[in-house]
């Protein structure tokens, strides 16, 4: 099971200091809060991608690279990657380098996004929003499994004898998961291709998560991928936490109450009882997510949301001390209880390897060309095409 935690990188001012920071500011805070995340002892994070105010994060291989060099066991991901907006040939090439600057510890949550005004801004219609994410993810997956692609669709220039470089890490591509709030169409594209399928629920009732995760694993186990519970889930989360639960909701109060995403609707008690978010003690956040099992069957990865609302850096760093180290340490042994065998853990590029028969040098050595009359291939590598 892994753990970690997820930003979207709002710019958000804090209500209660009525600072709000620069972009400077927000994105060193954002990647404080990464190394810290590794530090604590969570797994695994992931960042957004957005090309708007009031969010920074437009560019998550420049960010997830240099946390790469910073750190030596967290999984970077995205939270979500465009697949609608962005070029697939341009996906994978730059998710193939960052594969092999982490040395495999990559991997991606697609998803359309939810901003319609980027669609028109990369020259795309957002009308034509599941048809993108369908057809560039099947092009993307081409491009990281086959060396040599010829390409013909409808949302892009056609494609003749192109190799996509550099290839992926070992001959194996970045494990993807497909993020979706309320398309079925991605929990079927997750279950077609056996990825994994992430539910990011954090505005959602239960009920409604609890539906698109079993038709997820329907689909799963109808294209021959393994059984129903074998099925590859991750979900979104949201907690704030102090020792004494009326001081965490003493606390976050003013942040709910004003930020653009909470403020202005139901309270925050009506949104705690509807959605996943946790206002009190470290144990009430462990009894709430040691229950989501209960819902969705034994899943493999579990993001939270820390890092908004305007909450001040040294406020959310003291949010993951808390959760790894009260309360990620109690989750991992509740939800390991029970847990059948057959049950696979979360995907990594050293289990992507071993199922795939061992690593391999995917690199691809250029012809003679026409300008240098020469091929930069070894003669003794022996690796060609």
């Amino acid at each position: 099971m892994q753990f970690g935690i997820f930003t979207v990188g709002d710019l958000t001012t804090d209500p209660v200091s009525g600072r709000t920071p620069t972009e400077n500011e927000r994105i060193k805070a954002m990647m404080t809060i990464a190394l810290h995340a590794e530090e604590v002892g969570l797994d695994v994070f992931a960042t957004g991608e957005h090309h708007n105010p009031p969010f920074v994060p437009s560019s998550p291989t420049t960010m997830l690279g240099w946390i790469a060099a910073k750190t030596t066991t967290l999984q970077l991901s995205t939270a979500t990657t465009l697949i609608t907006t962005n070029d697939p040939v341009k996906i994978a090439e730059d998710y193939a380098m960052l594969q092999h600057l982490a040395d495999g510890r990559i991997d991606l949550i697609m998803g359309r996004g939810n901003t319609g005004p980027v669609y028109p801004w990369f020259g795309k219609d957002i009308r034509q929003g599941l048809n993108l994410a369908i057809e560039n993810y099947a092009l993307l997956r081409r491009l990281w499994d086959e060396e040599v692609v010829d390409w013909s669709g409808k949302f892009r220039t056609p494609l003749q004898s192109f190799t996509a470089t550099p290839r992926p890490l070992d001959g194996v591509a970045p494990f993807v998961w497909h993020g979706s709030i309320r398309s079925p169409e991605i929990a079927e594209q997750a279950a077609f291709y056996g990825d994994g399928f992430f539910h990011n629920n954090i505005f959602w009732p239960i009920e409604h998560t609890q539906q698109m995760v079993a038709l997820y694993r329907r689909r799963f186990e109808h294209y021959g991928h393994g059984s129903a519970d074998q099925a590859i889930v991750g979900l979104g989360g949201q907690v704030f936490m102090r020792a004494n639960s009326q001081d965490a909701k003493r606390e976050f109060r003013p942040y709910f109450d004003n930020a653009p995403v909470y403020g202005h609707g139901p309270t925050m008690e009506e949104f705690t009882a509807q959605t996943p978010l946790t206002v009190g003690s470290p144990q009430e956040v462990i009894d709430r997510y040691a229950a989501m099992r209960v819902h969705v069957g034994d899943y493999q990865r579990q993001l939270f949301l820390m890092d908004h609302a305007g909450l001040p850096l040294k406020t959310v760093l003291e949010q993951l001390d808390i959760l790894g180290g009260e309360v990620v340490p109690v989750l991992r042994k509740e939800l390991a209880i029970g847990r059948p065998a057959h049950v696979p853990d979360a995907p990594t590029h050293t289990s992507l390897v071993a199922a795939a028969g061992g690593s391999k040098d995917a690199t691809v050595y250029a012809a003679p060309d026409d300008v240098t009359g020469a091929s930069p291939e070894p003669e003794s590598a022996g690796v060609s095409r």
